[in-house]
């Protein structure tokens, strides 16, 4: 498999691929690089953290007492934090790489937030497990989720007074897009999905006297539907498979649709609504390496970040500094703007973000410098610039970067081909022009005078 193809199908499914790991795949085909991928994402390991004290607290008088409240919301807030945080680590070091992927890409489909961190855990676990199975399964766990339920008002649905928000985000959002489906398929949908509720622990349960035994006329058929009889119905439409797909393409291939390409996609899918599949299709597809796929789409803030990590391991000495990051930039996981989620591509940048994405590399990795020193600058000149920057910016963000980790995954490049493993996308003649007359200090100063370009917001 060609270099190039390989760099672009790691920085899609993936955050980049270093450069020991890209030799290794240089050796063997398409399909066997791609099998490999799936292989390691067969397995779904869980992100959690410790909740033994909301589990006391939870699994207590939780509900007559007001103090107990008060400590689950104030322990949870800390521990959505720290999860956060745990998922920047996941990604950065995946052992199911394309799971992981996933798991981010669905995050931004089945979008739910909530305050309670066991729920919260829970839903993005059932993320993590369904990312590559079954689409059907994947709805059906996911309109039985705790954070679900609350975050859409199901658990407030009722026969006696239907709330139609889980109804409506289903198929708007979740399975079918705007336009294919009417007023009444939401109202008796809504009458389907009554009585679904939860326990304090985040359990699903059914509620049989708060659900709607009677008969509901949904897309041309009647019956005694519930929720799991909607999904079906929804998902014997096609256009499910295309939307779905549209959406995989939009992220993983071009921000502009390609219908021919998003309709093969769609045969496969519908199918059997098998996620690996057509993940599996449209990796060994030609198309997907086609050269106006390549280093075309913006990263989102996460894939900048966490690209950066992938190349220079960085730890932050304060946690709250890596959500302050993820706050400037735009994009704070477990914490969307709403419930369609963040809109991406050109959206990511604007007259706010962009010096801050430019400034990323240098602020976290090289006290906010960037060398721009011309040729021939002498060392003595370049060791006071660094310590100006270092006494002005120290108190910003405190990190650890390990540099011996970049040096050894990057010691058999050559400095002047750090470009190719760096960026997704060829400079544009004036950058070229402009890096080419600047000092190559070292290695580690030209990797941050790299992701400093605009190129580097590409992938």
């Amino acid at each position: 498999m060609k270099q190039k193809h390989i760099q672009h199908l790691y920085w899609r499914i993936g955050f980049g691929i270093l450069p020991n790991a890209l030799q290794k795949c240089s050796k063997k085909s398409k399909k066997a690089v791609i099998d490999n991928l799936l292989r390691a994402s067969k397995e779904a390991t869980p992100l959690t953290l410790d909740t033994s004290e909301l589990d006391d607290l939870m699994y207590g008088s939780y509900e007559k007492s007001k103090e107990n409240r008060m400590k689950i919301q104030k322990i949870s807030r800390e521990k959505i934090k720290a999860l956060n945080v745990a998922w920047i680590d996941r990604l950065a070091n995946p052992k199911e790489l394309l799971r992981e992927k996933m798991t981010l890409f669905w995050a931004n489909h089945f979008v739910c937030q909530d305050n309670n961190y066991v729920y919260s855990q829970k839903f993005h676990n059932t993320l993590r497990t369904h990312a590559l199975g079954n689409f059907k399964d994947f709805v059906v766990a996911i309109s039985k989720e705790a954070a679900m339920t609350k975050y859409l008002n199901t658990k407030q649905n009722r026969k006696q007074k239907p709330n139609e928000n889980f109804a409506r985000e289903l198929m708007e959002l979740f399975t079918l897009g705007v336009g294919n489906y009417t007023e009444d398929d939401i109202k008796e949908s809504a009458r389907a999905f009554t009585g679904y509720s939860h326990n304090l622990q985040g359990e699903f349960v059914f509620r049989k006297r708060a659900h709607d035994e009677g008969i509901k006329a949904f897309f041309g058929k009647s019956g005694n539907f519930n929720g799991d009889d909607i999904i079906d119905i929804i998902l014997e439409n096609k256009q499910c498979a295309t939307y779905i797909c549209g959406k995989i393409y939009r992220y993983f291939v071009n921000d502009t649709i390609d219908e021919n390409h998003v309709n093969d996609m769609a045969n496969v899918f519908y199918k059997d609504y098998n996620i690996e599949n057509v993940m599996r299709y449209m990796m060994l597809s030609d198309w997907f390496y086609d050269e106006k796929n390549i280093g075309i789409k913006i990263k989102s803030p996460i894939e900048l970040l966490v690209g950066i990590k992938n190349v220079v391991p960085v730890d932050f000495k304060n946690p709250k500094q890596l959500l302050y990051i993820q706050k400037l930039l735009g994009q704070i996981l477990l914490s969307p703007p709403n419930v369609a989620g963040w809109k991406g591509g050109r959206n990511w940048i604007d007259s706010n973000t962009i010096v801050m994405r430019l400034k990323l590399s240098s602020l976290i990795l090289n006290n906010a410098y960037i060398s721009k020193a011309k040729e021939g600058t002498s060392d003595a000149a370049l060791d006071m610039k660094k310590q100006a920057f270092k006494k002005n910016f120290r108190k910003r963000f405190k990190t650890e970067s390990n540099w011996n980790y970049f040096n050894n995954q990057f010691k058999n490049v050559d400095i002047n081909d750090l470009e190719n493993h760096i960026l997704a996308c060829n400079m544009n003649e004036s950058a070229s022009a402009y890096l080419k007359s600047l000092s190559k200090v070292s290695k580690q100063e030209h990797c941050v005078q790299l992701m400093s370009l605009p190129e580097y917001q590409m992938c």
